[in-house]
């Protein structure tokens, strides 16, 4: 059996139509019919769309949604549904099994969002992770994010996922900080996976996209047909920039975990020498003994720390060469971001940092001067 490289760069070749390596941008919105007439059926007497490999509106599908699905599908051992962003990903999750209460927990602010918009035009209930599962009943969900937006701390995908199978309720987990080969949440009892492929399938900051992951083909024809309704299927250049992206996955995600392992290590044993700091969050300082199991490759590259004061906060980012201010996650480029900027929710003091594949003692260095360089300057301020 082919690895996850392997699959990730060949596991659409099959359904290549040119002899590109690099498969072309396929702009148009519209295909020709056939050509002769006698293969011209009405879709009335189909019983419905065909949408896949039968190229006629992109907003069904097209050639390179379709290299995507196919490649992805490999090493995520499901079907895989493309979407043009997470959040459209996870609107369509709610689509198609509209639940009637949804257990959800911390997490992606936008998530909580999207989850209010269906409590208000449509009565949704909505309880936390810590509440009573009796309020779940048959087609509820419970929505897992792990590891956690924006701390990086692991969840336990099996005790959800059987509390939720207990209710008859569904388990969707949100795995976008532990792509392949971090993590597999079919293995644990996840339903559905989400993954906001904007962050390491993409891994270049370049393109929005989402994935849904199901092991039923009947669910994934019916999310297919959804999105051809609900017109969220991901556009031709971003498919073609994630198809370069997917292609290098397994190499970026294994050497960005490394490096952010390593860094929160160094930054976990001297807390006390790091002038400001005051905790560091991430699955790698967790020690729950489902940890090992659910994730054997390695932990996030997405990791948390809280500073002592909003000041603090406010200026370490300026004072950092090498990782770039910005919100995101998930590319070539290490990145950390003052989580007060763009989540109403978020600690003044907390500030998410997500690791590039830049040499991990460089990104060591770079962290520490910053802290140093941020003490004298927030002591200037007072």
């Amino acid at each position: 059996m082919a690895g996850n490289s392997t699959n990730l760069i060949h596991g659409a070749d099959h359904i290549v139509r040119v002899k590109d390596v690099v498969p072309p941008i396929n702009i148009s919105t519209t295909y020709r019919y056939d050509s002769d007439p006698s293969k011209l059926i009405k879709v009335a007497d189909k019983g419905g769309y065909e949408i896949l490999n039968n190229y006629w509106y992109s907003r069904l599908s097209h050639p390179n949604s379709e290299q995507i699905e196919q490649a992805v599908s490999k090493v995520t051992g499901g079907y895989v549904v493309a979407y043009s962003s997470g959040l459209s990903a996870f609107y369509a999750l709610m689509t198609h099994y509209n639940p009637k209460v949804l257990a959800i927990g911390e997490g992606y602010h936008g998530i909580h969002g999207i989850a209010d918009i269906f409590t208000r035009n449509q009565g949704l209930k909505q309880i936390k992770l810590d509440e009573d599962f009796s309020q779940l009943n048959k087609g509820d969900i419970v929505h897992l994010e792990t590891p956690v937006n924006p701390e990086g701390i692991t969840f336990d995908i099996k005790y959800y996922a059987d509390k939720a199978h207990e209710r008859g309720a569904y388990l969707s987990v949100d795995a976008t900080f532990a792509p392949p080969p971090l993590s597999d949440p079919f293995k644990f009892g996840a339903d559905i996976i989400l993954h906001s492929a904007t962050k390491f399938f993409g891994g270049h900051s370049d393109l929005l996209a989402g994935f849904l992951i199901t092991k039923s083909q009947e669910i994934r024809d019916a999310l297919l047909y959804d999105r051809l309704l609900l017109g969220t299927n991901i556009a031709n250049l971003e498919s073609s920039l994630l198809i370069r992206g997917i292609r290098t996955l397994d190499l970026r995600v294994r050497k960005q975990s490394d490096s952010a392992t390593k860094i929160v290590d160094y930054l976990s044993k001297n807390k006390s020498k790091i002038p400001g700091l005051v905790e560091i969050y991430h699955g790698s300082l967790q020690t729950d003994a489902y940890i090992k199991d659910q994730m054997p490759n390695g932990h996030s590259p997405v990791f948390s720390i809280k500073v002592e004061s909003e000041n603090f906060a406010k200026y370490l980012p300026s004072k950092l060469q090498y990782f770039y201010h910005a919100t995101s996650l998930g590319g070539v480029e290490s990145l950390i971001e003052w989580r007060a900027l763009s989540d109403p929710k978020a600690h003044p003091g907390l500030l998410r940092v997500s690791i590039g594949v830049e040499d991990y003692e460089d990104l060591l260095e770079d962290l520490l001067q910053a802290f140093s360089a941020t003490q004298l300057e927030v002591a200037s301020l007072n």
